[in-house]
């Protein structure tokens, strides 16, 4: 089996939007998977070794920064939020596309100008040349990437968000 094959047959997307949710899960999977051996370093040499790893706090927090901004463009054009649907069986179907294609413009449309607002913060960092406290490493690269992620999330939202809405919803 390809691995086109293998991914048609375990991503729901299509096209380039299947590559990338695969990518964007292999960057989580791999933070993952770092953390967890980092975490057994840690504890493996703060009891046995009488040492910690030099910077564990901060690279498990950059870390978690990069496996959950990661994911989330995937659990965003996925559908995966939460959502409260108590309404929804007293709502017709016209009503509900109309509500969600709302939401999909609110979301993205958020996530925009919280994504402004997080480079300006990137910005800022560098130019006071901000770095972790033990590791001494630049923080505005972390922060530029919780940026850039939040933009992608944001088209993610208003574009297959709102194809999942006028195509793919049934009436």
């Amino acid at each position: 089996m390809t691995f086109s094959a293998w991914l048609a047959a375990h991503y729901e997307e299509k096209g380039p939007v299947a590559w990338l949710a695969f990518f964007l899960e292999l960057i989580a999977a791999l933070t993952l998977f770092f953390l967890m051996m980092l975490t057994c370093a840690d504890v493996f040499g703060r009891y046995f070794l009488g040492n910690a790893v030099d910077g564990a706090t901060e690279l498990t927090e950059m870390g978690i920064a990069i496996l959950v901004f990661a994911e989330m463009p995937v659990i965003t054009w996925r559908g995966g939020q939460v959502v409260v649907d108590i309404l929804d069986r007293w709502m017709s179907n016209t009503v509900l596309k109309v509500l969600g294609l709302i939401s999909a413009f609110l979301i993205s449309t958020s996530l925009y100008f919280l994504a402004e607002r997080i480079l300006y913060l990137a910005d800022r960092s560098f130019r006071r040349e901000e770095v972790t406290e033990y590791l001494q490493w630049p923080v505005g690269y972390i922060i530029e990437y919780v940026a850039i992620m939040s933009w992608v999330t944001a088209g993610a939202m208003i574009t297959y968000g709102v194809y999942r809405q006028l195509v793919l919803s049934k009436d």
